[in-house]
This record gives C-alpha cells, structure tokens and sequence, in this order.
C-alpha cells in the first residue's frame, strides 16, 4: 500500500471558498475512485495554515503503478476544474509508510 499525497493551489481569490471547491472536485473524481480496485480509503483534507489556497489531500491507494494508471483518466475529467480554480495542475507525492513502534519502552542503548 502507498500513501498519497496531492496538492491542490488554488488561485488567491477562491482560497475561501476552498472547502466547496475540494468538495466539487471530489464529486468530480470521487465515483470512480471508491469503485477502482486499488481505491483504500477516503482521502482527508488539510488546508494550510498560512497559505489557505494550498489544499493537501491524503489517502492511501494499493500500489503506486495502479494508482499513476488511474490518475490518468482523472486529469482529462479535471481539466476545466484546473482552468477556473487552480494555478495549476495538482501535484502528486508518493510515500511508504515506515512501520516504527510507538508503543515501545525505553530506548536502545
């Protein structure tokens, strides 16, 4: 499993509508994502403290190759979105998540 992360720039005069705008664009993309096989999860949505026109929406999908396979189809659907709202296509970060114990007791000498 990956984990995604995509950042979305709004342009300065829709940054306080951004909560909508995610929103239209996830009724966009989001019905063919929750029926693709490698779709894990609801993405979550993190707008930035000091720049609230940068969005970053995290999810998990199952494997970084199906998921830039996907991504494909969406961009044609968004193209519009981008063109009205966006400075620009969103950008797409890929991780791995490290399986570190954080329940562990004392440290390693």
């Amino acid at each position: 499993m990956v984990t995604v992360l995509e950042t979305w720039r709004l342009r300065e005069e829709f940054a306080g509508r951004s909560l909508e705008l995610m929103q239209e664009m996830d009724d966009i993309v989001g019905p063919a994502a929750h029926v693709d096989p490698g779709w894990c999860e609801h993405g979550r949505f993190f707008q930035l403290h000091g720049s609230p026109g940068e969005i970053w929406m995290m999810y998990t999908w199952r494997t970084r190759a199906e998921h830039e396979v996907f991504i494909k189809n969406e961009e044609l659907l968004l193209t519009d979105f981008y063109d009205r709202y966006c400075v620009g296509p969103r950008e797409i970060t890929y991780f791995d998540e490290l399986p570190v114990d954080v329940d562990a007791v004392g440290a390693a000498s």
